[in-house]
């Protein structure tokens, strides 16, 4: 089967054979309608992005979240040639398997999931994709999840490892050793432990969604006055925090000078008391530092590695480290002054603590009180550590209101 150019039929294989569908869409259209139509795809609405969903009419949430990083991506590689809907299928996708509360939810999930190999995000996408989201069944009927093609499932893999095997030591990974299976599958003829560069385009158009937007939002929730960024001293702060979450590189004076790289532009805004005039200005300021981003990376790429398309592992995304360095202090504000704010504190523990809790109860009493589909899972699960991932499965599906409720209705008693 011919594929789209950059993309063979290799690519364009599924773990699970399916009949030849007729109509004229590509099977990357299909990848990306199949992630479009997902009940996983929809509870993100409900998701923590940088705070609740039900917090505020304008902050943004996992799903919004992902349809801009889903913009900004499909853009960019089209640009160098990847195809539109293999990229856009991966950055709809890539937060699928983010639990209730963000991060702070996948910190408790890891503890509680310590002796079944752990909780992340991504793996837990890779496990969404490929066995949780009903769409396709295996000949002996378990779930084959949405059955994307080798070339969007690898796409969407942003971290294509086990966990303790990242090459730059870090926490992050894309695969449980229960689903090993399907990862060598879609990974057959990779180098080890390098990203295709649809999963590289993924991964930073979700860095430059992360960094410009959860400022815009920070902005407009009165929580930055971006005039502060001009002192000395909060510029030092943000760096530490960076350090600290983000990347460990980062000098005071490479943050310094992103900063004033960043505050010199003639578009940055200083001002903003929520007229529509101003609410212009600063979403043309988002508008101008995705361009900017992107447009630096595009030429950087394509002065390494030349015309015509870079798909999966023929290139690397070439990121100039003076964009790297702009968009993780833009990372930085909304850490400093919304995710690590001394007033987020109480709710975070309460976060933590209520999920905990639920999985706790939930292990206690399991099969019952899990969904029906979970139910079935956790009968036919071989062992304690199987058993304990179907209840991780089960909690991390979740949106925040719906573990909330559960917690209310299983845990007060």
């Amino acid at each position: 089967m011919a594929g789209p150019v950059g993309y063979d039929a290799p690519d364009l294989a599924r773990f699970v054979d399916e009949a030849p569908k007729r109509g004229a869409r590509t099977a990357f259209e299909r990848d990306r309608a199949r992630v479009v139509h997902s009940a996983a795809l929809r509870r993100l609405a409900f998701k923590t992005q940088v705070v609740g969903p039900g917090s505020d009419d304008f902050v943004r949430n996992r799903l919004t979240h992902s349809l801009e990083v889903a913009q900004v991506g499909r853009e960019l590689g089209k640009a160098l040639g990847c195809d539109p809907d293999v990229v856009d299928a991966a950055c709809l996708a890539h937060d699928l398997g983010h639990p209730p509360f963000g991060h702070n939810g996948e910190t408790v999930l890891d503890e509680v999931a310590t002796s079944c190999g752990g909780f992340e995000g991504n793996a837990q996408t890779l496990r969404v994709l490929t066995r949780l989201e009903a769409k396709v069944v295996h000949t002996d009927g378990r779930s084959a999840g949405l059955n994307l093609t080798r070339a969007a499932l690898d796409a969407a893999t942003k971290y294509p490892w086990r966990r303790g095997e990242a090459p730059d030591g870090s926490a992050k990974f894309g695969v449980y050793d229960d689903d090993i299976a399907v990862f060598t599958w879609l990974r057959d003829v990779a180098e080890p432990r390098r990203r295709c560069v649809e999963a590289q385009v993924m991964d930073f158009a979700d860095d430059v969604a992360y960094s410009v937007h959860d400022v815009e939002d920070a902005v407009v929730g009165g929580r930055v006055d971006l005039v502060v960024i001009d002192e000395e001293a909060t510029r030092a702060r943000i760096a530490a925090l960076v350090r600290d979450w983000y990347d460990p590189s980062l000098t005071d004076e490479r943050a310094h000078r992103a900063f004033a790289r960043l505050t010199a532009l003639p578009w940055w805004v200083r001002e903003y008391d929520g007229s529509r005039r101003s609410a212009a200005v600063l979403k043309d300021l988002t508008s101008q530092l995705i361009g900017r981003f992107c447009a630096a990376v595009e030429l950087a790429t394509r002065e390494r590695f030349g015309a015509g398309p870079l798909t999966r592992h023929a290139a690397d995304l070439v990121v100039p480290q003076s964009v790297r360095d702009e968009v993780v202090v833009l990372k930085g504000v909304a850490a400093v002054f919304v995710m690590a704010a001394e007033d987020r504190r109480g709710e975070y523990e309460a976060q933590r603590r209520m999920l905990a809790e639920l999985c706790q109860v939930l292990q206690d009493r399991a099969p019952r009180h899990l969904e029906a589909s979970f139910a079935l899972d956790y009968r036919d699960a071989v062992d304690d550590a199987a058993r304990l991932r179907v209840v991780v499965d089960q909690v991390a599906s979740l949106t925040d209101e719906s573990a909330a409720g559960w917690h209310r209705r299983l845990c007060r008693r």
